[in-house]
């Protein structure tokens, strides 16, 4: 034992030297692109700014205020957390339903894993053209299904309720190829003799997967729940190009008011601001995220 306690490694010049090498490019790169661009909107965040982004006046925590106290920013807020619930639940519950589903040993099930995971091939701008054809009030498809059954027929994308949720039922399409990929890797990793005993002893479909397969896949589906939260606060492009945050502020989440106030106001000090919130909702987010699923997770 005292020879154990007595190993170890010393760290000589030639090794720091070497450490800075393999480590240095990394650093630089993460230096120029994250930790730069962080501290610098931090800063803005305290002042009022010119169109070209440089700040003008110090006005503290000013800019917060204005923000959390406006009425117009509030409802962004509200829709964006309602966006984020909507889609992590339906994107998480759906991944599960066609994993499972695509687990079976059935003829053809090669072409529907196919089909489930196709999303993952398909582009933003591809997929906005093909949901904007989808909800198109005069020719889409839903149009047509509504016409021929004889219901009235919807303005999806200019009717604030039905717009947010075309977009919440686009993005999650979106995410189902990703998702649905990783719980059927899961599910294949599953032990098959603990439904074979379960099957023996009687035990029903649900009871199987509710006390076999949930336990088993929950650390994908805590790290999947990490994921699609995050990704559900940054998404831009479908809104972008389906909505562009209307109609009258519907859909315009945090992320796309960003990019208004920044690239189209020239307004850097608010945006600035509402990037610090929108980065501690996220970090609050997950952490409530942690602490509430982490303790049921099996490893």
């Amino acid at each position: 034992m005292q020879k154990l306690k007595k190993i170890g490694y010393d760290v000589n010049a030639k090794d720091k030297i070497y450490a800075f090498l393999f480590l240095g490019p990394s650093l630089l790169i993460l230096s120029i692109f994250v930790f730069y661009p962080m501290l610098r909107t931090l800063y803005l965040s305290f002042f009022l700014t010119n169109t070209l982004g440089k700040p003008t006046v110090f006005v503290g925590f000013n800019n917060y205020v204005n923000l959390l106290t406006s009425s117009t920013y509030l409802n962004s807020l509200k829709a964006t957390i309602t966006y984020v619930i909507a889609v992590s639940m339906l994107t998480l519950v759906l991944g599960i339903l066609l994993a499972q589903a695509a687990s079976k040993k059935i003829a053809g099930i090669n072409f529907f894993r196919t089909i489930f995971s196709g999303t993952m091939g398909v582009s933003v701008s591809v997929a906005a053209i093909f949901w904007l054809f989808i909800f198109n009030p005069s020719v889409g498809l839903l149009d047509q299904v509504t016409t021929f059954l004889h219901l009235p027929t919807i303005n999806w994308l200019t009717q604030p309720g039905w717009a947010m949720l075309a977009v919440i039922i686009s993005t999650v399409w979106m995410n189902l190829g990703f998702t649905f990929l990783i719980f059927f890797g899961a599910l294949q990793s599953v032990p098959k003799f603990l439904y074979e005993a379960a099957e023996i002893e009687g035990a029903s479909k649900s009871y199987q997967f509710f006390h076999i397969t949930f336990p088993m896949i929950s650390p994908t589906i805590f790290f999947i729940s990490i994921i699609t939260l995050i990704e559900s606060f940054k998404s831009f492009g479908l809104i972008d190009l389906m909505t562009a945050g209307g109609p009258d502020n519907a859909t315009n989440l945090m992320v796309y008011r960003i990019y208004q106030d920044a690239f189209l106001s020239g307004n850097y000090g608010s945006a600035s601001t509402q990037s610090v919130i929108l980065a501690i909702i996220i970090s609050l987010f997950t952490l409530m995220q942690f602490k509430l699923l982490e303790k049921k997770v099996t490893y």
